[in-house]
């Protein structure tokens, strides 16, 4: 497994994204997110797994399913699953976990935008691969949920990460984020 210089951290947006109507909403947090990209995530050697969302409720939610593998029964009984829940973070927004990454490094996040649809000046997985193993700049990856995330935070990135897919036409490109955020780890650093 490549590691490389640049602390990689992750975030799963679940606001501002959009819904099937193109309407700006919050997406619900998953418990499968939780704990298949916090496993994933310390498989990789994600430095910080953000969970972004703005609903108090749910990422109260989420705290007591965390609190659970973290502290509770579930951290004697499955002591891996505790160590890959104490990389998450909950955070109402992006800017919190770009403030956390500044706080923790003492340096600016690059932020890399994932989507799956095409566009211009897409970075490849080599040349991004590339780029983390130069650098020791920290890198903050995006992955948004529902319809993906709005082309407004999205021109906020560094750079975009070319889409996943194998279908030349792209006539079909909706994978779960559990499995985009695995492929796009194993691409940049397996």
């Amino acid at each position: 497994m490549l590691i490389p210089p640049a602390p990689l951290y992750i975030a799963l947006i679940h606001y501002p994204v959009y819904n099937q109507a193109r309407e700006i909403v919050c997406t619900s947090i998953t418990p499968f997110d939780i704990h298949d990209l916090a496993r994933t995530s310390k498989t990789y050697g994600i430095v910080k797994y953000f969970i972004v969302c703005p609903v108090e409720s749910q990422r109260k939610l989420a705290g007591r399913i965390m609190d659970h593998w973290l502290t509770g029964v579930g951290a004697e009984m499955n002591v891996t699953r505790k160590e890959a829940f104490e990389l998450v973070s909950l955070v109402p927004s992006w800017e919190d976990a770009c403030l956390t990454i500044q706080n923790e490094t003492g340096r600016s996040a690059r932020l890399i935008g994932t989507s799956a649809k095409s566009g211009p000046k897409r970075l490849g997985y080599r040349e991004l691969q590339n780029q983390l193993r130069e650098s020791d700049q920290p890198h903050l990856l995006l992955f948004g949920t529902g319809w993906g995330m709005t082309e407004e935070l999205l021109e906020k990135t560094d750079a975009m990460l070319e889409p996943i897919g194998s279908q030349e036409d792209g006539s079909y490109n909706h994978l779960p984020v559990r499995a985009a955020v695995a492929i796009t780890l194993d691409r940049l650093l397996g």
